[in-house]
């Protein structure tokens, strides 16, 4: 309970610094999950609900990317985006949009993953009905994604708490710079390794109450579409 009302009295500080770590933490979330979906979720339809030679080592090949660990995920970005990388021209090293990148690499292999896990299951059932009802593949497909909507959104809603919760890729192209960079999880290692339990614990708080807030709107629209 004392945790939380620090995490109310941070909330009411007026900390310019705080505000600044949230929106970074939220503009940095939206966007990879935003991305992952639009990319992991028709990629997860297409191969879970399609046959095809070579399927079952795609299927291998991103199950094993779903648990690719973020360091290693951020150290696969910061090569290629460093000075002397093939991207390093582009400058983005330390910024936002790269920590976007090293967090779109983490959670698309997951929301393809478990998309093609969900469009597998109902994939025989819609296949009867789309031949009965003589669909094209094309419709077919679109009809899958229809029917695994609900599922859909807690699979986004997954991918949302992996990258809002994510440390070691993050700070390792982001470089938590104050002002900058700097979101949630890193401002908790940075006040744990400062001694702050307090105000680290504070914040790790703060971070359970906006994923729950990002929980209660998805829960209603999966009520809703189902």
């Amino acid at each position: 309970m004392e945790y939380i009302k620090e995490a109310v009295a941070l909330i009411f500080s007026g900390d310019r610094e705080l505000w600044q770590i949230i929106g970074t933490t939220m503009l940095m979330s939206l966007f990879s999950t935003g991305i992952s979906a639009l990319i992991g979720l028709p990629s997860g339809v297409l191969i879970g609900g399609s046959r095809f030679p070579g399927k079952g080592a795609l299927l291998r090949v991103t199950n094993t990317l779903m648990g690719l660990p973020p360091v290693a995920a951020g150290l696969i970005v910061f090569m290629l985006f460093r000075g002397v990388g093939p991207f390093g021209r582009l400058h983005l090293m330390f910024t936002v949009p790269i920590m976007v990148i090293a967090q779109v690499l983490l959670i698309t292999p997951v929301v393809t993953g478990l998309s093609a896990a969900a469009a597998g299951e109902k994939s025989k059932l819609i296949t009867e009905t789309a031949k009965g009802l003589r669909l094209s593949r094309t419709k077919r497909l679109a009809l899958l994604l229809r029917e695994c909507a609900p599922q859909f959104v807690s699979i986004v809603l997954m991918g949302f708490g992996r990258s809002i919760a994510e440390v070691g890729a993050v700070s390792l192209v982001g470089g938590n710079i104050q002002f900058k960079t700097r979101v949630m999880t890193t401002a908790i290692l940075l006040e744990a390794n400062k001694g702050d339990f307090r105000k680290a614990l504070a914040l790790g708080v703060l971070l359970l109450f906006i994923s729950l807030l990002a929980n209660i709107p998805a829960y209603s629209l999966q009520k809703k579409i189902s």
